[in-house]
């Protein structure tokens, strides 16, 4: 009897724990690309292009060290649609007496998985063993036990945590430097004569070429553009991607994380959420590198802890956050925000220069980082108080690196505050100044960044008021909230009827497709 062994798209790693004692000789890898997963959520052109060339890459790998596989490709004439129709079909084609596969990473897969392990038990007799994802640094249950022991789980002692069980940047029992977290070095704004690496590019080959010519058949109503494509899309390509930004980055990540200038979408920063996500690259080799480079003097402390704070603090505590609270995090509206996502998150077409650069370079390239996600994009959804179900679908739709379980708890906690807390310590909004300050994107606008109110006033600026005047009842007592708020009491009443007035006149613009 064989082992049938499911490799999911995200799980492209030759140390994934589903192919740990695998017989090569009678094991069969069962790799599939999913039509219900290309359409649950029309995800951008570019990620699945980025994703089926990844998993065709990988299976040949795969293939060249002996391992039996079977690769179901999106346009085969008998592909089932669906995981459980092609473990089904797996297990009539072959003797098959037991089932592995690795935990997934998003919350609905895994109730299918169980579905399909209860049918494949009670009708075939046949166990699904659903694995820990060992890639991660802490594991579910270990995140759930630290949770038990703290009252708020906020990131920094989770970090802090991570980085003594892990030994990362620790001189003995100490952090180096003597601090833990280097973030308010982090924050300079940009400089028109920054000398900007160009990315990581690598030439399309016949694989990735041949997805590109079906997912332009499948997939020709998706959300955004094919070319230019150059992602990594094999093991080797992500670790020179790695290797790329650890020497021509990391440097200046530090110093420019938050800064955003128009044309130059990738600032500093490393482009490898897209390989850590899928698989091509392991958390801890990203780290490890990094340290290396503070170690031998390539990069200074704060760019290396901020780069290594986004993968062992950010991207483990997320998950964890996930798995703890699903599915009912998926449900959150801490602020009961009602408003249709606009349209101009679609088609960039907005006067707001912000907006149209991020969605603009968004369309384009899968991709913006997480300033221009949060300050930008997230936070005009904050502060117009659009429906958190349509903003999580419009992340999860056009980021190549999005995955629900990174997703869900950036944007339901990190963005919109609609868990009401729970993730972060305050609401991330923000007026005009702050993309002003961290951006050349105000200089080209439409709108004047200095006018408060007014037709040709920064949307921002008054909408930011808006939001804490509406939303008072729910924030007033946040204590970092505070210092605002007596801000606003101090404003004339005039000027509050004035602030109220821009901003429901705008917001209705905004349905009428005229901001």
């Amino acid at each position: 009897m064989s082992v049938l062994r499911l490799i999911l798209g995200d799980q492209l790693s030759p140390s994934i724990s589903s192919l740990k004692d695998c017989n090569k000789k009678n094991d069969i890898i069962l790799m599939c690309e999913i039509h219900n997963e290309t359409t649950y959520v029309k995800h951008h052109k570019k990620k699945i292009i980025f994703l089926f060339s990844a998993m065709r890459h990988f299976s040949d790998e795969l293939a060249q060290k002996n391992y039996h596989i079977e690769y179901i490709k999106l346009d085969d004439t008998d592909n089932t649609g669906s995981f459980t129709g092609e473990v089904k079909k797996a297990t009539k084609n072959h003797a098959i007496g037991k089932i592995v596969v690795t935990e997934p990473g998003e919350y609905r897969v895994l109730q299918e998985l169980k579905a399909l392990g209860e049918y494949t038990k009670n009708i075939l007799d046949i166990d699904l063993e659903i694995r820990p994802d060992t890639r991660f640094l802490c594991s579910t249950k270990q995140f759930f036990r630290w949770s038990k022991q703290r009252k708020q789980l906020r990131m920094e002692y989770f970090y802090r945590f991570m980085r003594e069980q892990q030994g990362i940047l620790m001189n003995g029992p100490q952090p180096c430097g003597g601090q833990w977290n280097y973030d308010s070095e982090n924050r300079k704004p940009p400089k028109n004569t920054l000398d900007i690496p160009a990315p990581y590019v690598n030439p399309i080959d016949p694989v990735t070429r041949e997805v590109m010519m079906l997912v332009a058949h499948h997939c020709a109503d998706h959300f955004g553009e094919v070319l230019p494509f150059h992602f990594a899309v094999t093991r080797k390509q992500a670790l020179e991607a790695l290797e790329s930004f650890i020497t021509q980055r990391l440097k200046n990540f530090g110093d420019y994380q938050d800064a955003m200038l128009e044309n130059e979408p990738w600032m500093y920063h490393s482009h490898l959420s897209f390989y850590l996500n899928c698989g091509l690259l392991l958390p801890l080799e990203c780290i490890q590198r990094a340290e290396e480079a503070y170690r031998t003097q390539q990069a200074p402390l704060n760019a290396v802890e901020g780069f290594i704070r986004q993968i062992l603090g950010w991207r483990e505590y997320v998950r964890g956050i996930y798995w703890l609270n699903m599915p009912t995090y998926a449900q959150h509206n801490f602020l009961n925000a009602t408003r249709s996502l606009p349209w101009f998150y679609w088609t960039g077409n907005t006067k707001m220069n912000c907006i149209r650069q991020c969605v603009t370079e968004t369309k384009k390239h899968a991709y913006a980082h997480h300033i221009q996600r949060l300050m930008v994009l997230g936070n005009f959804a904050l502060l117009a108080g659009v429906r958190p179900n349509e903003v999580n679908e419009w992340y999860l739709i056009v980021y190549a690196d999005a995955y629900e379980w990174v997703e869900l708890p950036n944007v339901t906690g990190m963005i919109l505050f609609a868990d009401g807390g729970y993730l972060a310590s305050k609401p991330y909004a923000s007026g005009g100044s702050y993309i002003n300050k961290m951006s050349n994107y105000c200089q080209s606008c439409h709108y004047k960044i200095k006018q408060k109110t007014g037709a040709d006033a920064c949307p921002f600026n008054y909408l930011y008021w808006n939001f804490l005047a509406k939303n008072r009842d729910k924030l007033q007592h946040n204590p970092r909230l505070t210092m605002m708020y007596r801000t606003y009491d101090r404003m004339s009443d005039q000027k509050k009827a004035c602030i109220a007035e821009e901003s429901a006149i705008f917001l209705t613009r905004i349905s009428q497709k005229l901001v």
